[in-house]
């Protein structure tokens, strides 16, 4: 497993925008994928974006178009950029990463940054 420190969260008015990043304690594979998951209080941790190190990416339907899944493998860091924020994206964002080696994502989340969209 590796460790997983999410940064970047904040509050923003509906519209706004926020850099989220992921830093990794170990490299990124390859044949990882990389992912970013949310929680709202009161539901379950989803899946928001999902991207291969090859660049293939996949985003919610609810996201599609305002968040952009990003790699830096140089630095092992993950970024999640939001734009056009709304107030149903309020909650706390996670990273993990599939390895297919394990046949599972990483044993740990980290403590996630809290992302409040309100007016």
């Amino acid at each position: 497993q590796v460790q997983l420190v999410e940064s970047g969260g904040g509050w923003v008015q509906p519209g706004g925008s926020l850099r989220l990043s992921c830093a990794a304690s170990g490299s990124i594979f390859s044949l990882d994928v990389i992912g970013w998951y949310r929680q709202a209080p009161g539901k379950q941790r989803e899946l928001v974006a999902a991207r291969t190190v090859g660049g293939a990416t996949n985003y919610a339907d609810y996201v599609k178009g305002r968040f952009a899944i990003s790699l830096d493998n140089a630095k092992n860091t993950i970024y999640l950029e939001l734009n056009s924020l709304k107030p149903e994206d309020t909650a706390v964002y996670y990273c993990n990463l599939y390895r297919p080696s394990w046949g599972h994502k990483n044993d740990s989340w980290g403590q996630g940054t809290q992302v409040t969209v309100s007016s």
